[in-house]
């Protein structure tokens, strides 16, 4: 069923309280990937607090959907969602990639509640949600898998490897999101590896393929329930994004990557969030 208005306009204030619960983390680790974790926030905010059959009471509650955040680094913004909806008290997250602290800059399932697989080496996490995927379907369990790339992350061979796989085993409970903000840490994705046609690539690999603005919600709906409903074949859902989406001064800028915030950077982004300033 589409989303209502009424839904969407739910889902975009609490995206606004989840950007600004990353800026506060990014401040209080001393720097953190932000600028993707920012362009990826929609698309989480949508699974986490409409799609996603979860508990998060329950972590490991073996009915849950899995979600694998194969772009590790933005453990910040996930961690940031975990924390909001009730997996561990946010209070823990003023010690994000503090000495000791259980969450690292790329979040370690074995110590964060909620986290379906430890990522941050890029190119795995696709691999890993096509085996969790399958063994769904080896147990006759209907919980669905959804793994989320970052368009640089689509350079390493590996993910084509994991693609072809989830092809051939026409793998129709996975679905897949590459964050598109045609960004990596060394530039622009068409610069320094290109990626396109991106879409016509996923398609010769047997995927279903859906093109959305990964911050349009009405279009991340549908998309979802588009890829729920189909048959036979895992799905891709290409989100064009822009880096650091939201905090004006951060946006579609590469040094933003990764980067530190004081506190009067941190008012500046949250005023640009709530719509104060840019």
């Amino acid at each position: 069923m589409p989303l209502s208005p009424e839904e969407i306009r739910s889902l975009q204030a609490k995206a606004r309280q989840l950007r600004c619960d990353m800026v506060d983390v990014t401040v209080w680790a001393g720097g953190a990937h932000i600028g993707g974790a920012l362009s990826m926030t929609d698309v989480l905010t949508a699974l986490y607090y409409h799609y996603l059959n979860v508990k998060p009471a329950e972590p490991g509650w073996p009915e849950r959907d899995r979600f694998v955040l194969s772009k590790g680094h933005g453990g910040v913004g996930l961690a940031a969602v975990l924390a909001d909806k009730g997996y561990y008290s946010k209070d823990l997250l003023k010690e994000f990639n503090h000495f000791k602290s259980p969450f690292g800059m790329h979040l370690d399932g074995n110590k964060v509640p909620g986290v379906d697989a430890s990522t941050g080496s890029l190119g795995h996490g696709l691999s890993m949600s096509v085996g969790m995927a399958l063994g769904a379907r080896f147990q006759k369990q209907s919980w669905r898998t959804y793994c989320l790339l970052g368009d640089g992350e689509c350079n390493e061979g590996s993910v084509w490897e994991a693609a072809m796989a989830a092809h051939h085993y026409k793998i129709d409970t996975l679905t897949a999101f590459t964050d598109r903000n045609h960004m990596m840490i060394d530039g622009r994705t068409e610069d320094i590896m290109s990626l396109e046609p991106l879409a016509e690539k996923w398609r010769a690999f047997g995927w279903e393929v859906r093109e959305i603005d990964g911050h349009d919600y009405a279009q991340i709906g549908a998309a979802i329930e588009g890829a729920q409903a189909t048959k036979g074949a895992p799905t891709m859902i290409i989100c064009n994004t822009v880096k650091g989406k939201g905090v004006g001064f951060m946006e579609d800028q590469v040094k933003w990557h990764y980067g530190s915030i004081d506190s009067e950077l941190a008012a500046k982004a949250k005023a640009s969030i709530t719509g104060g300033a840019s």
